[in-house]
Parts: structure tokens; sequence; C-alpha cells
């Protein structure tokens, strides 16, 4: 049978995960072992750097601001069991061109111009459902020449 050190170190050789996450699934994976067990295996890698909430969420909102707002990775961080003050400073890197990645994303999904309030508001629903504030979103569409989709 598998320990739960070398299951542990079996999910941290895939990809990085928060102390949190890891130890919900060792104790999915090892349902008789106690808790108190996996807490102390999780406290120990800790101490030794095999775990770090700090480098797991750099890592992930690197990756992830690529298609993702901040709100929507704040609430990834935050079911991963990543502390705030750690989601609120690594998210504070990448603060400053959130309105670029947005116009980037909207670019790529949509090739023209709304010609319509529905199409508009298609494009507003699309930003903010990658998490990008609504300052932003409104922003970054209003940007876009557009015909003058009020008049009529």
């Amino acid at each position: 049978m598998i320990s739960i050190r070398n299951k542990a170190l079996q999910l941290l050789s895939r990809r990085d995960h928060s102390k949190h996450e890891l130890q919900q699934k060792l104790a999915i994976a090892f349902p008789e072992i106690p808790s108190e067990e996996i807490t102390n295996v999780m406290d120990e890698f800790a101490q030794m750097g095999w775990v770090s909430d700090e480098r797991f969420a750099e890592q992930w909102v690197y990756f992830r601001s690529q298609r993702y707002g901040p709100q929507r990775l704040k609430h990834e961080l935050i079911e991963k069991g990543v502390a705030s003050d750690i989601i609120s400073q690594v998210l504070a890197e990448i603060s400053d061109d959130e309105t670029s990645k947005a116009r980037i994303l909207l670019e790529k999904k949509f090739s023209q111009a709304p010609t319509n309030i529905a199409e508009r508001t298609k494009q507003l629903r699309y930003l903010a459902n990658k998490g990008f504030s609504l300052h932003v979103v409104y922003e970054v569409v209003s940007e876009i020449k557009h015909c003058d989709i009020y008049s009529d």
C-alpha cells in the first residue's frame, strides 16, 4: 500500500498544490488515516519547502492570468485554500496589466466591433465571466470603434 508521503510526493511531482488542496486530496485517498497524521505530513513538507502556498499562488496566477481576470483568480485561490494576504500580494503584482489583458482577450474572441446592443452585451458578459472588474470591462468594450448602436 502506498504511504501518505509517497502519495503526496506523487501529486506534487505533477504540479504544485496549495497545502489545503493537497491535504484534501490525501484525505480522500486515505479515508482511514486520521486527519492529524495528514496534517503532520503537510507541516513536514512545508518545513522542507516541498509545499508552499506562496509558490503555488504565484504559479497559478502566472499561468491562469493569461486567460482570466483577477477576480476569477482570487475566487479560485480561495477555493484552493490560499490565505487572503497571499492572494492580495500575488494579485497586486498583475493588477497593472489587467486592462491590456482584457483588451487582448476581447480582440482575440471578437474580430469585429459590436453592431448592436446584443453584441455589445455579449462582449461585456464575456469579459465579466473571465473575471475582469466591471470598470475594466466597460472601459475595454467602450474603446472599441463601433457603429452608433444607440441610434434607430
